[in-house]
């Protein structure tokens, strides 16, 4: 199938853009290598011993011969996030399979791993945004004790997985396997659990009911069953060929679940410089891989936190994307899957529908996926179109071509067949600035609105005015000062069920600001992570109560409309921020706040990869590999065995 031409010319602008960011970054990565030899060939005697003084005998005389593979477990584990309490499991399995094949693993170091779910709506959910460069800042200091040839990486949550993405970037040339846990099994159902949480909003259920409800809903251990930003990496992470195929939604504590992680490990010890394919993640993650991790957002719905992470993941590894390219990419990527909140359905019944696998051979017979890309499996996504099963006896995994035909057509459709012709995710801007919106789970009537503006500084002053019967009207709440620069851009949930409420009762809402949303973005109209952002001399700070504000995804369009001279004359407005910054640790994160790139550029902290920097010897004069081309094409560094 011919590439869509959207698609190419997405992807060859985006090339264009990054030559010399990407040429710096693989620059770097080379000088990093070690050519044929363990990267811990390099140490000196002293390290070396600290490096495994601890370990078992066996073990100790593989690290201390240097010359088979040590792979590194960087962990998110903790047993308060559900979806990483049976991470606590992992390292054994992993141990003993990388032995199998004659390579040792060790835990490297553990991340942290903070849940929006707890924090949503207190003050720690102030953390949640910079926590992601934490991670990554984290799993640096775990790999930088150049122990490792290969890593694994165990992590599934929202700023998780792109943190672990971000940091085994700037460890470009070791390869890297990333391992899910699994979502929990489905408890009560997203369309009941919603039901509640409006019932709440409107002070018809008790909070004793509200507790029991997402108690049903969240009740075991894995993964939130809805499809936010933690299912959502998991789909990226299988597009983007750094999961065995299928591994997202196998639900945890189960035989084919510790076999993937088993067979998980010993590819990244295969994939290593000293087995028999060098697969490293800085040519993995690649121009197309990052188009290709784009349309699987958009053709399942995917979280828009995402507009965030991946300009950020793209970043580490000197890859440029903006939200021009989310846009074009979403006029033509049909919408597969319907999954809560743009459906009923939760990722396990997406999984028994046919999961992953069918989405990616949709989208590849479409043309709307790059084919020509290096996974960890080696060349070709084609190689992921597979559901794992147990093998015989119940050991090892198999691999199955994906069903022909969906199991339900009310959850997973062809590309012939969509929910939508389009991504349901669209770009606005206008004087007000630049803007993504989730519309999948927009209904078209409430796609465009037109009413004058409520202006809000905090989720609190909007909840007083909603329980004290003040919005039971039209409008367009403007809530600003919630950027990264602000108070670190916390997900804006609790206006949620009550925006929903209003929508209901016919009136016309929408919601405008320089917050996030996130994965769980509904059915009410919100333009988000509005760029820039006021503290950056976003236009935000202009608008005023009783301005008419126009957000309309069908034409793109985000603007107040006022007289412009009357605009020009206006002097932004302030806001006392002391508050978000005190308390909950959230003075130690001054330096994210006043260092961090705009949302477009994915609220990052980091610097872009430099030509300037890239030619430096990481060796101290010591043998490194040749220097390789600024080009990923046919990168598979083949060994004899």
């Amino acid at each position: 199938m011919a590439l869509h031409p959207v698609l190419e010319q997405v992807t060859a602008r985006i090339i264009e853009r990054s030559r010399p960011s990407r040429g710096a970054y693989l620059a770097h990565i080379e000088a990093a290598r070690i050519q044929g030899r363990p990267q811990r060939s390099t140490l000196a005697c002293t390290n070396l011993a600290h490096g495994f003084a601890a370990f078992p005998a066996n073990d100790k005389l593989i690290l201390k011969e240097v010359k088979k593979p040590s792979v590194a477990i960087i962990s998110a584990y903790n047993d308060m996030l559900s979806a990483h309490q049976p991470f606590e499991h992992f390292p054994p399995i992993i141990k003993d399979a990388v032995r199998d094949v004659g390579a040792v693993a060790q835990f490297a170091g553990g991340v942290p791993a903070m849940c929006d779910g707890v924090t949503q709506g207190q003050p720690g959910m102030e953390l949640s945004l910079f926590s992601r460069d934490t991670i990554a800042m984290s799993t640096a200091i775990g790999m930088s004790h150049n122990m490792f040839d290969s890593a694994v990486y165990l992590g599934v949550c929202d700023k998780i997985v792109p943190g672990l993405v971000i940091g085994a970037l700037h460890f470009g040339h070791i390869p890297a396997v990333f391992i899910p846990a699994g979502p929990m099994t489905s408890g009560l159902s997203n369309k009941e659990k919603a039901a509640i949480r409006q019932r709440y909003a409107q002070g018809k259920a008790t909070r004793e009911e509200l507790l029991e409800g997402e108690s049903q809903s969240y009740h075991g251990a894995g993964t939130c069953t809805f499809y936010g930003t933690a299912n959502s990496n998991q789909m990226l992470m299988e597009v983007m060929g750094l999961h065995l195929p299928g591994a997202a939604f196998i639900t945890p504590g189960t035989e084919l679940r510790d076999q993937l992680t088993a067979a998980a490990a010993q590819r990244a010890a295969v994939i290593s410089e000293l087995g028999n394919e060098y697969i490293p993640i800085g040519h993995v993650v690649d121009e197309k891989s990052i188009v290709n991790a784009v349309v699987a957002l958009l053709a399942t719905g995917g979280s828009t936190n995402h507009t965030l992470h991946l300009p950020a993941i793209a970043r580490a590894a000197g890859i440029l994307i903006d939200w021009d390219d989310f846009n074009d990419l979403s006029a033509v990527v049909p919408l597969l899957a319907r999954i809560y909140p743009n459906g009923d359905a939760d990722v396990n019944h997406f999984h028994a529908a046919g999961g992953t696998g069918f989405v990616i051979r949709e989208l590849l017979d479409a043309g709307l996926l790059h084919e020509d890309v290096t996974t960890i499996l080696g060349k070709g996504l084609r190689n992921h179109c597979k559901e794992p099963f147990l093998g015989e006896g119940g050991k090892g995994v198999v691999f199955k071509d994906s069903p022909a035909v969906a199991g339900d057509d009310k959850v997973l459709r062809t590309a012939a067949d969509p929910f939508s012709k389009d991504g349901g995710m669209v770009k606005v801007e206008g004087n007000l600035g630049r803007a993504i919106m989730k519309v999948s789970a927009v209904k078209v009537e409430h796609r465009t609105v037109e009413a004058p503006a409520l202006v809000f500084t905090s989720q609190e002053d909007f909840m007083a005015d909603y329980k004290a019967g003040k919005l039971d009207r039209d409008f367009v709440a403007v809530l600003r000062f919630q950027g990264p620069r602000a108070n670190g851009m916390p997900e804006l949930h609790a206006l949620t069920p009550a925006l929903a409420n209003l929508q209901d009762a016919g009136r016309k809402v929408a919601l405008v600001t320089d917050g996030r949303m996130s994965g769980a973005s509904g059915k009410v109209p919100a333009a988000i992570h509005v760029s820039p952002e006021v503290l950056a001399g976003g236009p935000l700070g202009l608008v005023r109560d009783g301005d008419i504000i126009r957000v309309d995804a069908a034409t793109g369009t985000l603007e107040a409309k006022v007289d412009a001279a009357e605009w020009a004359g206006r002097t932004p407005a302030e806001a006392d921020l002391s508050p978000s910054h005190v308390g909950m640790g959230r003075e130690l994160f001054a330096m994210f706040r006043n260092n961090v790139s705009k949302a477009e550029e994915g609220a990052a902290t980091f610097p872009l990869p430099s030509p300037a920097d890239s030619s430096a010897d990481l060796h101290d004069g010591k043998e490194v590999g040749d220097t390789m081309p600024g080009s990923d094409e046919d990168f598979l560094v083949k060994k004899a065995p």
